[in-house]
């Protein structure tokens, strides 16, 4: 056979593969308490698999509507009214896509051309870099600096250029758990207003928040018409494997976002989505306010282990990660001491250098994950002890 045959696209030369699931892996092979992929190890709320059962049940079973089912669609209508005070279009603004991961990519192939700039704060999900160059776009990484991964303002004016499309925001943040705050916020959309710019705001921790508020950069004056907001139930609901995301867009983007969508996946899964239209509807505010209480108990748990373990971090301000610095621990890179926590401690965790574009800048650095029952982050932290010594 002709090695021609065997060419695979330029597109992809440039891509690992996800170092988030390579690491769930490297955790089954040896037995570890996995703190390094944001899936929970606690059920999610009965009244949702319920919900998803009798949807199964009544044979809900089929293709829903490609851009998402009527009831889906106008339970995120009444959330974002209740929520942000945000008036949805349902029928012309929301697009339901199969986890919040496909929503970025639909986005971008949706909005972005070929030659466009796309401005990612960095450190980042390890995503939104690929999901720009499938579209043969160029990302433009604007560095927030430890300790406080705050935004410098000067520095993103500094980035846009004629060829500048969009800015994606990531708040709360994965993998920091910095929450922007109101300045920051109005910086990005000063910028955007100023250059005509689209925002791609990421906010599927937008529930998970510990200090500060969420403020969806929608709501700011001027940029309800040059925001797309991706969000999901995957991370409020504890549903990661149902792939509920969903887009809310102004109607011109929307019809583009969902030719894409329709050719990507035709449609998130029927009776997940019904399951999770009755979860936005029917879990009240006690639900997530004892969410809140046990992430933050989860958060102090993890925080306490790893600083007596000798790792240097801050309590994040929202999401459920922790990144902390190994530095005092070892001299190796963050893949061999992650590895090596892994097989010798026990614990898996997610090397620092897959949120940035220069590997060294994460050289020293790992991710832990605290989306995990108490006793789990218990026997995680008395490991993580033993480790150190």
């Amino acid at each position: 056979m002709p090695l021609y045959a065997h060419r695979t696209a330029s597109r992809t030369h440039g891509f690992t593969e996800s170092v988030i699931r390579e690491m769930t892996r490297v955790a089954r092979e040896h037995g570890a308490v996995n703190l390094a992929q944001g899936f929970p190890d606690f059920p999610a709320p009965d009244l949702l698999k319920d919900a998803a059962c009798r949807a199964i049940r009544d044979d809900d079973n089929q293709y829903a509507i490609t851009w998402g089912s009527p009831a889906m669609r106008e339970a995120i209508v009444r959330k974002y009214r209740s929520w942000y005070d945000m008036e949805i279009d349902g029928d012309r603004e929301i697009t339901v896509t199969c986890g919040a991961t496909e929503a970025m990519a639909a986005v971008m192939l949706a909005l972005v051309d070929p030659g466009d700039e796309v401005i990612v704060l960095e450190p980042f999900y390890e995503n939104y870099g690929p999901d720009a160059v499938l579209c043969a776009a160029v990302p433009v990484f604007l560095p927030l600096e430890p300790p406080d991964f705050r935004l410098d303002s000067d520095h993103l004016r500094s980035l846009v250029t004629r060829r500048t499309r969009a800015i994606v925001v990531n708040t709360p943040n994965n993998p920091t758990g910095r929450v922007l705050d109101a300045s920051e916020l109005e910086a990005i959309a000063e910028v955007c207003r100023a250059h005509d710019l689209l925002a791609i705001t990421d906010e599927i921790y937008e529930h998970i928040v510990f200090e500060g508020a969420h403020i969806p950069l929608a709501t700011l004056d001027g940029m309800r018409e040059r925001t797309v907001v991706v969000s999901g139930a995957s991370k409020t609901f504890s549903v990661t494997g149902w792939r509920i995301g969903t887009i809310i867009a102004p109607p011109r983007l929307t019809e583009a976002i969902r030719k894409v969508h329709d050719f990507l996946t035709v449609g998130a899964p029927a009776p997940f989505q019904a399951a999770c239209a009755a979860g936005m509807d029917q879990l009240g505010p006690d639900y997530y306010t004892t969410m809140l209480t046990e992430y933050r108990e989860r958060r102090e748990i993890l925080v306490g282990a790893l600083g007596d373990a000798g790792f240097r971090c801050s309590a994040p301000q929202g999401a459920y990660y922790i990144l902390a610095d190994f530095s005092a621990l070892s001299t190796e890179d963050d893949r061999t001491f992650a590895k090596r926590l892994t097989r010798e401690a026990g614990v898996a965790s997610v090397p620092g250098s897959s949120f940035y574009r220069l590997p060294d800048h994460g050289r020293g650095l790992v991710r832990f994950a605290f989306c995990k029952r108490a006793e789990t982050l218990r026997e995680a932290g008395e490991r993580l002890r033993r480790f150190a010594g």
